[in-house]
C-alpha cells in the first residue's frame, strides 16, 4: 500500500495475523522491502510483519532535501501511528539497524525488543569516505560502483547467484538523492552516547561481513546490553545467504523476550 503520514508518499507492506506480536523490519541501504523475501513465510505465520522502503528506495518517494537518520526513524513511526500500531518488536539490517536504534531511543516505552544486524555504533569507514561517496553517486549516479557494493554485501561464492542479481536490481531502483542523502546521514552517525534503557536487543553479524567489524559489533552489543551471534556463511547482508539462520535469530530473540 502506499500512505503518505508526513510529507513523503511511502511504500508499505503488511502481512500476516492482525491481532498477533508486530514485528517491524527494515531494510539495507539501496536495497528495498525485497530485502525480507525469504524470511516472510516463516515469520508471518507468527507476527504481524510491516515492512517498508525507507524514502528514496523501491517504491518510497524522497525529495531533495536533506535528511538525517532522526528523520528516516520519524519516517517510520508515521507509519507505525498511521497503522494505530502501539508496541512492537523492530528488526534492521544495516542502516535499518541505526534506524531501529534511533526508534528505540524516540519511543523505548513502545519498543519491545530490537534485532540489530551488521550494524555498528559508527561506521567502520570514516565520516570522509561516506561523504566522498555521497557526492560522487550524486554527480555520477550508482552504476559504477555497482559492482564492488555488491561485493561487499555478499560472499564472493555468491556474487554471481540470482539472488545477488535481485540486489542489483534492488540497487539499480535506488534514487540517488536517497544514496547521497542516507550517505550523508552515515556520515554523520555517532550512536556511542545514544542510550536505550529498558529495551531488549541482540546484535547479529555475518561472519564474513567486512562492512562490520567483529569489535565494532562487539562494542555495539556492549551498548545495548545485547548477546552478540554471529551467522557463519554470511557477509553484510545474510537475508539471502543464510536465510534460515537470520529467520532463526529473530524467531528465537522475539520468543526468549515474550517468555520473560
Amino acid at each position: 500500500m502506499f500512505i503518505r503520514p508526513l510529507k513523503l508518499t511511502q511504500h508499505v507492506d503488511v502481512q500476516g495475523p492482525e491481532n498477533a506480536t508486530t514485528l517491524i523490519l527494515l531494510h539495507s541501504l539501496g536495497t528495498d522491502l525485497h530485502l525480507w523475501d525469504l524470511q516472510m513465510p516463516r515469520l508471518t505465520e507468527r507476527y504481524r510483519v510491516v515492512r517498508l522502503d525507507i524514502r528514496g528506495h523501491g517504491l518510497s518517494a524522497v525529495n531533495a532535501l536533506p535528511f538525517s537518520m532522526s528523520d528516516l526513524a520519524d519516517d517510520v513511526i508515521s507509519v507505525l501511528d498511521h497503522l494505530k500500531i502501539n508496541t512492537f518488536y523492530v528488526a534492521g539490517v544495516s542502516i535499518g539497524g541505526t534506524i531501529a536504534q534511533w526508534i528505540g531511543f524516540k519511543l523505548p516505552e513502545r519498543v519491545l525488543g530490537m534485532v540489530i544486524i551488521d550494524t555498528s555504533l559508527v561506521n567502520a569507514a570514516p565520516p570522509s569516505v561516506w561523504r566522498a561517496r555521497a557526492e560522487d553517486v550524486f554527480q555520477h549516479g550508482l552504476e559504477h560502483l555497482e559492482r564492488g557494493i555488491i561485493s561487499n554485501w555478499v560472499t564472493p561464492k555468491f556474487i554471481d547467484s540470482p539472488e545477488a542479481d535481485g540486489l542489483r536490481q534492488m540497487l539499480r531502483r535506488t534514487t540517488v538523492e536517497a544514496f547521497s542523502g542516507c550517505s550523508l546521514a552515515i556520515a554523520d552517525t555517532d550512536l556511542t552516547n545514544m542510550h536505550i534503557p529498558g529495551v531488549r536487543a541482540v546484535v547479529v553479524r555475518g561472519a564474513e561481513d567486512k562492512l562490520t567489524p567483529q569489535d565494532y559489533a562487539q562494542r555495539l552489543a556492549q551498548k545495548r546490553n545485547a548477546e552478540l551471534h554471529v551467522i557463519p556463511g554470511a557477509s553484510h547482508l545474510p537475508n539471502f545467504e543464510q536465510p534460515d539462520a537470520l529467520t532463526d535469530e529473530i524467531i528465537s530473540f522475539i520468543e526468549k523476550v515474550n517468555t520473560h
